[in-house]
């Protein structure tokens, strides 16, 4: 069996394995541990758990992690998407679709300060779902906003996924924040123009609220405006570089603690509980890059991505035809991984292919551009069917509502993520222009 073949086998495992419903860092793992054996001996295997775990995870730039983390299970125990849901309702609530436009807005706001789609979606669904009922929104339309607008949680800086991309390829952390900024805020406006569409196409699925003055529009701002300070600071920081991700992660901690602790009502057992919760998803997260680390390792020693890519230059495909293919892999993979497991899985392979491609651009600014326009596909993944797990976690607090009718209710959003992705592939200064500005 050449190194090519093994490589191939070791992924038709790997994908067995987690039809198995084995986790994926233990599989990853396996896969990795066998073909990185098979090749260099168990020994080199061994060398490598005894060096390369500590050194690692001891790097100053895996420390933002955890404390994004952390700053996010503060914020969703300080009860602020309340806040956000009602503020952004009484801004946009008297339109047609307007409390499905809040929802997104109050997710984008959400995103912000927490980085987690799941999260997102999980805190935004149980306020906003049942508003939406109440106002006899059409349940696929009210299903439909709130998983689309939980992907923004991955984003809206800041992002784990996009912090794990960054590690992986080596990318400035901070540059990535900025060039997701725009992509973010085109995925908020893009579903509200989504939504905006289909009610007046069904003006019965989103009925218009009460009107409101400005007065009371800027009323309601008062009840969000430390939400905006914590906002304004961390990644206001960032952007103006006076801040590294680490140290505004430390500052997003420190303020949104004080935020949870004078407005959530969090007590100490509340504080130890999201301190206990942060550890167990850190570790899980490092578990897995573990075993991703050692699976790209066996993936390089084999050189499928060199043989890959010198197979695509000597076929003289066009590069967008092979980023287009990539990026279909993705949809597919999000039929039944999530977004850090694709993310993991997929960027060994796909990134040195990627890099010896010529897409008219410096390498950093290719590097940027292709980790944004995966994370947006890797986030249509979230919502896509038959496993969409955003739509899974807005079903759980709705018992009546029927998954078909919740996946009908996502298609507005999807064709609006379609349209996004090719405008980001078409005019890469969406994604760029902001890093250039800045640098």
């Amino acid at each position: 069996m050449t190194n090519v073949e093994l490589a191939f086998a070791m992924i038709v495992l790997l994908m067995l394995l987690m039809a198995m419903r084995i986790p994926i860092a233990l599989s990853m793992m396996a896969c990795g541990a066998l073909g990185y054996g098979l090749l260099a001996g168990p020994d080199s295997v061994l060398n490598y758990m005894g060096t390369v775990p500590v050194s690692k995870f001891s790097t100053f730039d895996l420390s933002v992690v955890p404390l994004f983390l952390l700053m996010g299970e503060l914020a969703t125990r300080a009860g602020i998407t309340r806040e956000l849901f009602r503020t952004c309702n009484v801004w946009v609530g008297q339109l047609k679709g307007g409390l499905a436009m809040a929802s997104i807005s109050g997710c984008a706001a959400f995103g912000a300060i927490c980085g987690s789609s799941l999260a997102t979606a999980s805190t935004m669904g149980k306020v906003a779902l049942p508003e939406m009922k109440a106002n006899n929104y059409q349940a696929g339309l009210a299903a439909g906003a709130l998983a689309a607008g939980g992907t923004l949680g991955i984003l809206i800086p800041p992002s784990m996924v996009l912090i794990i991309f960054a590690v992986l390829t080596e990318q400035n952390i901070a540059k990535m924040f900025i060039a997701a900024f725009v992509p973010g805020f085109m995925a908020a406006f893009g579903y509200m123009l989504a939504i905006a569409i289909y009610v007046r196409w069904k003006p019965e699925s989103g009925p218009a609220g009460p009107k409101t003055t400005w007065a009371e529009k800027f009323r309601s701002t008062k009840d969000v405006w430390h939400i905006s300070v914590i906002f304004l600071i961390v990644l206001g920081g960032i952007y103006a570089g006076i801040f590294t991700p680490t140290e505004a992660a430390s500052v997003g901690v420190f303020l949104t603690a004080i935020l949870a602790f004078t407005h959530g009502k969090m007590r100490l057992a509340d504080f130890r509980e999201s301190i206990l919760k942060t550890a167990v998803s850190t570790a899980m997260i490092f578990f897995i890059l573990l075993g991703a680390d050692l699976f790209s390792v066996f993936i390089a020693l084999t050189q499928l991505p060199s043989i890959g890519a010198d197979m695509i230059l000597a076929a003289d495909l066009s590069p967008y035809l092979v980023l287009a293919i990539m990026l279909v892999t993705y949809l597919v993979l999000g039929c039944f991984m999530d977004s850090l497991a694709m993310i993991l899985l997929t960027i060994p392979i796909y990134y040195p292919i990627i890099a010896v491609m010529d897409f008219g651009m410096s390498a950093e600014d290719l590097g940027i551009w292709f980790g944004i326009i995966a994370l947006v596909v890797v986030e249509v993944g979230l919502i896509t069917p038959p496993v969409g797990m955003n739509v899974f976690i807005i079903k759980s607090f709705d018992k009546d509502l029927q998954l078909t009718e919740a996946f009908k209710g996502v298609i507005p959003f999807l064709m609006s993520d379609i349209l996004r992705v090719i405008l980001m592939i078409i005019f890469p200064g969406i994604t760029l222009w902001a890093v250039h500005l800045l640098n």
